[in-house]
């Protein structure tokens, strides 16, 4: 569990650099611009890590079920080659989906004044500035979000479906208080991250409001990552203690 709190730790401090950084720029500074070189960088990397996180939110969930599911086949099952070859396959799969969607935005040719109605720059907002049909591209956008967002979704239900049924016929209340400690941080975290990525790349870029869009996005690229280091520090127990300690140890000195 803590091998992959690591990778994810990593992949929110990435993710929110990726886009928070510009942000700021565009907020200080009288004139909101960034280059088409600039644009093409950060949506190719705000795209990979946010793919990467779908991906490892599912890993994440397979090892809650084996630990709470098979819990005597737990070290053989997740050992450390195979996590290791989990976390390295999340890595890859979100750049490899993120090259296609960039390459594809990237000869998408853009008309008009190429203000884009977005605080980063994203795939849908991209769309909407090109001046040629952009239908094969919201196809290709529709398919990869299913396979990279529903089913993962649907994947980590169905982890946490069989979780729940054993938790149901659990005898100890300590064991219940347990899996759900270590559960209930990893659903809070898929609720805030998947619902709003299912508003925006779900439907068609014609049909989403503009303004709707940046305020689900931010969730997603700012709140959750924001978020997760404090959902998981709230729900570990090792880490409330070492906390104590530490406040108890600064109120002696």
């Amino acid at each position: 569990m803590y091998f992959f709190l690591s990778n994810l730790s990593f992949l929110d401090l990435c993710y929110t650099t990726s886009s928070i950084p510009q942000l700021l720029v565009n907020l200080w500074g009288p004139e909101k611009t960034i280059s088409y070189a600039g644009c093409m960088t950060q949506l190719y990397f705000a795209l990979a890590l946010g793919t990467t996180e779908c991906v490892l939110l599912v890993v994440m969930s397979y090892d809650r079920y084996a630990a709470v599911c098979r819990p005597l086949h737990y070290t053989v099952i997740m050992n450390p080659r195979f996590c290791h070859l989990l976390a390295v396959a999340s890595w890859v799969s979100g750049f490899t989906n993120s090259a296609l969607h960039s390459s594809f935005t990237f000869w998408v040719p853009l008309c008009g004044h190429r203000q884009v109605d977005h605080f980063f720059c994203e795939v849908p907002a991209l769309l909407q500035l090109s001046c040629v049909d952009t239908r094969a591209n919201e196809l290709t956008l529709l398919i990869t979000s299913s396979i990279f967002v529903l089913i993962p979704l649907i994947l980590i239900l169905s982890s946490y479906g069989a979780i729940a049924w054993a938790v149901l016929r659990m005898q100890s209340s300590a064991g219940l208080q347990r899996v759900f400690g270590t559960c209930g941080a990893h659903l809070m975290v898929v609720s805030l991250f998947f619902i709003p990525a299912m508003c925006i790349y779900l439907q068609p870029p014609s049909e989403s409001s503009q303004d709707q869009g940046k305020f689900i996005a931010l969730f997603y690229t700012v709140v959750t990552p924001s978020l997760n280091p404090l959902i998981y520090t709230l729900r570990n127990k090792d880490v409330r203690e070492a906390a104590r300690r530490q406040v108890g140890l600064d109120w002696e000195i």
